[in-house]
C-alpha cells in the first residue's frame, strides 16, 4: 500500500502515517462539513429571500385584491341603494298615478251622472219630437239628418224652458218669439202681482256643441229691436268667463239650463224693484236706462252669483238628505221583512207540530207577491 504523498511545496514524497491520515480525514471532513454548512446557509438564505419576496408580492396582491373587494362591495352597496330608491320611487309613482286615476274616474262618474239627470226630462220630449218627425219621408230625413237633429234639440230645450217659466211664473206672459222675427226664442213679460207690466226679458235657448260670441251681439240687437229690457242666453256650452255656471258677459246674462229658473227669478226681481222705484222717484232716468244700469252693475252680478251659490249649496244638501233618508228607509224595510219572516217561520214550525189545532193567523197568510218580496230581501 502506497503511504506517500507529494508535498505541494517541495514536491518531495512524504510518508503518511495512520495518525496523519486520520488527522487529514478529520480536517477534510470538517472542511467539507463547513463548506456544506456554508452552502446550506447560503441556500437557506437565498430561499428565505425568495420566500420573503414572494411573500411581499403575495401581500401586495392580497392588498390589491382586498382593495378591489372593498371597492366592489362599496359599488354593490351604492347600486343596491340606487335600486331600492328606484323601486321606492316607482312604487310611489304607481300609487300616486293610481290615486289620480281613481280620482279622475270618480270625477267623470259624478259629472256623467249629473249630466244624465239634467238631460233626462229633455230627452223624453226629444224622443216625442223624434217620433213625430218619423212621419216625414225617408228621403227628406236622410238629407237633413244632421241639421234636423240639432234644430230638434234646440226646439225641445226651448219648449221645456217655456213650460218651466209658465209653471214657475204664472202671473207673467210667456210667449214664443216667431221664427224669422228675432233671433231670440222666448219673450217673458214680467208683471207685478197687480198685473202691471214691469219689463221684458228676452231669452235665447242654445243647445249646440260649441259656444259662439256672435250670439251676444245678435241678442243685444234683438233687445233693442223688441224694446225689451234684459237679454239672457241659456246654453249647455258656456264661455270661459262664466265657467261658474252663471254670469254677465258684455251686458248679456248667461247661464246653464239647470240655473235658468234661479236666474229668471233674480232678473224678475230686478225688474219689479226698478218699477217700484220708478213710482217712488219720478225724476229718475228712463226705465230702460235704470234697468240696464242696475242689471249690468257689479253689485247686482255679485248678488246674483251669491244667491246662486246658496241655491246650489241647498240643492246639494237636499240631495244628501234624500240619499240618507232613502238608505234609512231601505234598512227599516229590510228589518221589517226579516222580522215578519222570522215570525212566520216560528208560527209555521208550531203549526207543523200542533197541526190543525193551532188556528191560522190571517196576517200571516201571504200573497204570492209578498212571498217573492220577502224571499228576495
Amino acid at each position: 500500500m502506497n503511504t506517500q504523498i507529494i508535498c505541494p511545496h517541495c514536491k518531495k514524497p512524504i510518508e503518511l502515517t495512520d495518525a496523519l491520515r486520520e488527522d487529514l480525514k478529520s480536517q477534510l471532513k470538517e472542511s467539507l462539513e463547513q463548506e456544506y454548512k456554508k452552502e446550506l446557509a447560503r441556500a437557506k438564505e437565498e430561499s428565505n429571500k425568495k420566500l420573503q419576496n414572494e411573500l411581499k408580492l403575495l401581500k401586495v396582491d392580497v392588498a390589491k385584491k382586498q382593495e378591489q373587494l372593498e371597492l366592489a362591495q362599496q359599488t354593490e352597496l351604492v347600486l343596491r341603494k340606487e335600486k331600492n330608491k328606484l323601486d321606492e320611487e316607482r312604487r310611489t309613482f304607481e300609487l300616486e298615478k293610481q290615486r289620480q286615476m281613481d280620482k279622475e274616474r270618480e270625477t267623470i262618474r259624478q259629472k256623467t251622472l249629473e249630466e244624465a239627470q239634467e238631460k233626462f226630462h229633455l230627452r223624453e220630449k226629444e224622443l216625442q219630437q223624434k217620433l213625430e218627425s218619423t212621419q216625414k219621408s225617408l228621403e227628406d230625413a236622410q238629407r237633413k239628418a244632421t241639421q234636423g237633429s240639432q234644430q230638434l234639440q234646440g226646439e225641445v230645450q226651448e219648449l221645456d224652458l217655456e213650460d218651466l217659466f209658465r209653471q214657475t211664473f204664472p202671473q207673467d206672459t210667456i210667449e214664443p218669439v216667431g221664427k224669422g222675427v228675432l233671433g231670440a226664442d222666448i219673450r217673458q213679460i214680467v208683471k207685478s202681482p197687480m198685473g202691471v207690466v214691469c219689463g221684458t226679458i228676452l231669452w235665447e235657448s242654445k243647445r249646440t256643441k260649441q259656444w259662439s260670441d256672435g250670439w251676444i251681439s245678435k241678442l243685444k240687437h234683438d233687445v233693442l229691436s223688441d224694446k225689451a229690457n234684459i237679454p239672457a242666453i241659456i246654453s249647455e256650452i258656456i264661455p270661459e268667463e262664466v265657467k261658474s255656471g252663471i254670469g254677465l258677459l258684455d251686458g248679456v246674462w248667461i247661464a246653464v239650463p239647470k240655473l235658468a229658473i234661479p236666474l229668471a227669478t233674480l232678473l224678475r226681481k230686478s225688474l219689479l224693484d226698478v218699477a217700484k222705484q220708478k213710482k217712488i222717484q219720478e225724476n229718475q232716468q228712463t226705465k230702460a236706462e235704470d234697468l240696464y244700469g242696475y242689471v249690468t252693475s257689479h253689485d247686482f252680478q255679485h248678488q246674483v252669483e251669491s244667491m246662486i251659490e246658496i241655491y246650489q249649496d241647498m240643492q246639494r244638501e237636499i240631495q244628501k238628505e234624500r240619499v240618507a233618508f232613502e238608505r234609512s228607509w231601505k234598512q227599516r224595510e229590510q228589518q221589517v221583512h226579516r222580522l215578519l219572516s222570522g215570525v212566520a217561520g216560528i208560527y209555521g214550525s208550531m203549526q207543523g207540530i200542533a197541526g190543525q189545532s193551532l188556528q191560522t193567523i190571517k196576517q200571516l197568510e201571504f200573497s204570492g207577491s209578498e212571498e217573492e218580496s220577502i224571499s228576495s230581501s
